[in-house]
């Protein structure tokens, strides 16, 4: 059987209990379900790679020249945005949208053009900025975006991000022009004054530089030594002082002055498409100067003097010389300029070339002579050098000889002075000896001259006894002398040899005469 559908007074409380809790569960659910509902409607959840861009929905209406609204009283697009983070707005008043952040890469630039604001005047193109972040007018915004992420409003800012930095390699000079600016006060002037609109004199070294394209251009002027053939051209030439027709073919070497290269990227940039001015200063200044100085130097010279060396090397010192000076003051400085070849005319250029090659073989073998010369000299010197410790050898067993000769020389000297000495006095001595010799000779004679006239005396006495007979007296003496000899005289006969001797005593003694 059907439950009776009728409630007795028993069960009527729990039964107003278990509506009370489905209400209040009905509510709880309402206020979580709106609670929800709100939280999902008013949350703004910007991610760490975007921003949000409010749009107010309500408020004061905007001018006609407004583009933005100018604060958050005014309907419309705000200037301010919402960064990363959770936001919470009422979506009755507002609306947003989400971007992705400006990205600028790697090796590249971002130019801001401001899209609010005031209309520039004429020939005005960048935008007057209050602030950094805030432009007064329309147009191109001065400063640019550096490689990184940026959050810019679309509504007031257009990003170009495809630009490039300008990189000034080593051995070039980068020539600034300022394409925006006052306008030179002495606009006839090549260069004008820094931050006047035209080209600066101010150049950038090498390096990489943030530059506005819009704001400023930065030409690449290459200032590294480059090479020009004359014979390029195939016309190179001139006519000699006798009327012969001279080629000739060298090279030049040149670079633009770093210090005047804005000038001469003024005077000589005739490049719509690009800064390359290499080839019209070869055009203008390199090929007519060398032009020039070649017909004015050869044609006072005969076209013979060309083939001899010496002409040739006066030619070409003077062709560098002049090309330097009349280079230099254009902003170009000539490295070097050589002469290479020069082609005579043929009709003098065989005798001429044998002529000046038979002088050339001359000094060659002149150059040679002296070369022979020089190595025979060094030869000997070489020689001496290896003779040098030998020399300085014997040099010492000279030295040494010759200090003992002189100290044996000294030693002998010494003695000699010394053996002098003794002798000195030796002779002094025999002289002394001699004077007692003679002293005592002389007394010694003296005594026997004494003896001798005292003898003298007794025999002229004697003699003056016999009368003075000088006969007589000598018989008497010797018969004195013989009778005191002989004891026993043996006589044979009176004819004895004996007897003979006395046979004179018996004579006659004859009287002398007297004195």
């Amino acid at each position: 059987m059907p439950k009776n559908i009728f409630l007795e007074d028993s069960d009527r409380p729990n039964h107003r209990a278990g509506m009370t809790a489905g209400f209040v569960a009905a509510v709880g659910f309402f206020v979580v379900a709106l609670s929800w509902m709100t939280y999902t409607m008013f949350r703004i959840d910007v991610g760490t790679d975007e921003f949000a861009v409010l749009i107010h929905k309500t408020g004061l209406e905007l001018k006609n020249s407004d583009e933005v609204s100018p604060s958050e009283a005014y309907k419309g697009v705000q200037k301010n945005i919402l960064t990363t983070g959770r936001y919470f707005y009422n979506p009755y008043d507002w609306t947003w949208q989400i971007n992705k952040l400006t990205e600028i890469k790697t090796g590249k630039l971002g130019v801001k053009v401001s899209l609010t604001g005031d209309d520039l005047p004429y020939s005005e193109f960048l935008a007057l900025m209050v602030s950094e972040d805030e432009a007064k007018t329309k147009g191109i915004v001065p400063e640019v975006l550096k490689p990184g992420r940026y959050a810019i409003n679309p509504y007031l800012y257009k990003v170009e991000d495809n630009h490039e930095p300008v990189t000034i390699p080593a051995g070039f000079k980068g020539v600034v022009t300022n394409l925006a600016g006052p306008s030179p006060k002495k606009p006839n002037e090549l260069l004008v004054k820094e931050g006047e609109r035209g080209v600066q004199e101010r150049t950038f070294e090498e390096g990489t530089y943030f530059i506005n394209p819009y704001v400023t251009r930065i030409s690449k002027v290459d200032c590294r030594s480059q090479r020009f053939n004359l014979a390029e051209k195939k016309d190179m030439g001139f006519p000699s002082k006798d009327g012969f027709w001279v080629t000739l073919d060298g090279r030049i070497e040149f670079r633009i002055n770093p210090e005047k290269a804005a000038e001469v990227f003024v005077t000589y940039n005739e490049d719509q498409n690009g800064d390359l001015i290499d080839e019209e200063i070869v055009r203008k200044v390199i090929l007519p100067n060398a032009r020039s100085i070649c017909r004015l130097e050869g044609s006072s010279k005969l076209g013979r003097e060309f083939i001899e060396g010496e002409t040739r090397m006066a030619f070409e010192k003077q062709f560098e010389a002049s090309m330097r000076k009349a280079c230099d003051s254009l902003g170009i400085e000539i490295v070097q300029a050589v002469i290479t070849s020069i082609y005579p005319p043929t009709q003098i250029a065989t005798p001429i070339k044998l002529r000046e090659t038979a002088r050339l073989d001359e000094k060659k073998f002149k150059q040679q002579i002296l070369q022979q010369i020089e190595e025979k000299n060094s030869a000997e010197q070489t020689e001496l050098v290896k003779r040098g410790p030998a020399l300085v050898s014997v040099k010492t067993e000279i030295i040494k000889l010759t200090t003992e000769a002189l100290r044996e020389q000294e030693i002998a000297k010494a003695k000699a002075e010394q053996e002098f000495e003794v002798a000195s006095l030796k002779l002094e001595a025999a002289r002394d000896e001699a004077a007692a010799m003679i002293a005592k000779g002389e007394g010694e004679a003296e005594i026997i001259q004494f003896d001798n006239a005292a003898d003298a005396a007794g025999w002229k006495r004697s003699v003056e006894a016999f009368g003075k007979n000088g006969s007589q007296y000598a018989q008497y003496v010797l018969f004195q002398k013989l009778s005191a000899a002989y004891r026993k005289i043996m006589v044979n006969t009176a004819d004895s040899p004996i007897m003979k001797i006395f046979e004179s005593f018996n004579e006659p003694v004859k009287d002398q005469k007297k004195d």
